[in-house]
């Protein structure tokens, strides 16, 4: 295995400027560091990061802890958070993925096993992890679920606005039956979304239908169940948006099994735009959530806190948007 003692040698260097070029020390000049790098890129040099995390103080690890991985978070946003967080994190780091309501004790995150950490958020209930991570001072951001706390640097999307832009929409259309699969009731992404449907009902004044508003709980199951309760009513809704694409994705195959067409027996709007949505039959319109960017801009700012640097802004916003596919239309007119 080739060492830094080897890379000196053949560099004509003690190593303790090689082990200096090769983290980037503003000691060293630059054509002396790219030298080093060149060789040690020849060589096939592979830092053996036990020994520099022991030098460093650091783990070189970045733990990403989710509500729940196994309720509630599907598949591609899981990707999503990855592709995001990877697309910035140095390449020196590795990432370790929990999730938070498999914990039994917290006072097994500590600090020489992270030396960062994200909270992918979906719950209030994630509050006392959040706030024992800031007490004992390991460096956190938390994504994706909204704070009022402003000591707590956070990213997250404006599903409030985007589901009533969405719903706007669909009354323009000329919808006025609107129907509302609502998700896990502990998170506070289901209470923006539905916040967001009676927003735009009362800015239309439109009654707001209790026997349209039903639960569910993100999975496609509970979607296929609560759009097979509303179709059996006396008067089904027009349009029924879906609190996630999972559940749109399960509404889709409850029209199917009653011999509903969508769009034109009854349209559908789903939420985070997930890759499937574009290829299901019909295409899923549905509100884009940009989980990636979101991963992106909470990293950065990680990034920021480790290196001790100052937050100009600790709470930002990121905006969705409506994706029109193939399944919101005009309302069928009825005698």
């Amino acid at each position: 295995m080739v060492t830094i003692k080897d890379i000196a040698k053949l560099a004509g260097v003690s190593h303790t400027t090689v082990s200096r070029a090769l983290n980037n020390s503003p000691l060293i000049k630059p054509a002396t560091k790219d030298k080093i790098k060149k060789i040690a890129a020849e060589l096939h040099y592979v830092p053996n990061f036990n020994a520099k995390s022991l030098v460093n103080q650091k783990s070189y690890t970045i733990g990403v802890f989710f509500s729940s991985i196994s309720h509630g978070t599907s598949s591609s946003f899981l990707v999503d958070v990855i592709k995001g967080i990877n697309s910035v994190l140095d390449e020196n780091y590795s990432i370790a993925v929990n999730e938070i309501d498999t914990l039994v004790h917290f006072d097994k995150v500590i600090s020489k096993r992270f030396d960062g950490i994200i909270v992918l958020s979906q719950s209030d209930t994630d509050n006392a992890f959040i706030y024992y991570i800031q007490q004992i001072g390991i460096p956190m951001v938390v994504l994706n679920r909204r704070l009022d706390d402003p000591s707590i640097p956070n990213v997250s999307a404006n599903d409030q606005l985007g589901v009533e832009n969405a719903i706007d929409e669909a009354i323009k259309l000329g919808h006025e039956k609107l129907g509302y699969i609502n998700g896990k009731s502990s998170f506070r992404s289901s209470a923006e979304r539905k916040q967001g449907f009676i927003n735009s009902l009362s800015k239309h004044h439109l009654p707001i239908q209790s026997a349209y508003l039903v639960d569910g709980d993100y999975s496609m199951e509970s979607g296929y169940d609560r759009m097979t309760q509303l179709l059996e009513l006396p008067t089904p809704p027009t349009i029924v948006f879906c609190a996630n694409d999972d559940m749109a994705i399960g509404a889709l195959k409850a029209c199917f099994s009653k011999n509903k067409q969508v769009p034109s027996d009854i349209s559908i709007i789903g939420f985070d735009d997930i890759t499937f949505a574009q290829y299901s039959t019909p295409a899923l319109t549905t509100i884009h959530k940009p989980i990636d960017k979101i991963s992106e801009i909470g990293t950065q700012k990680l990034i920021a806190i480790m290196n001790s640097e100052t937050l100009e802004e600790t709470q930002i916003l990121v905006d969705t948007f409506l994706v029109k596919r193939e399944s919101l239309s005009y309302p069928t007119k009825q005698s």
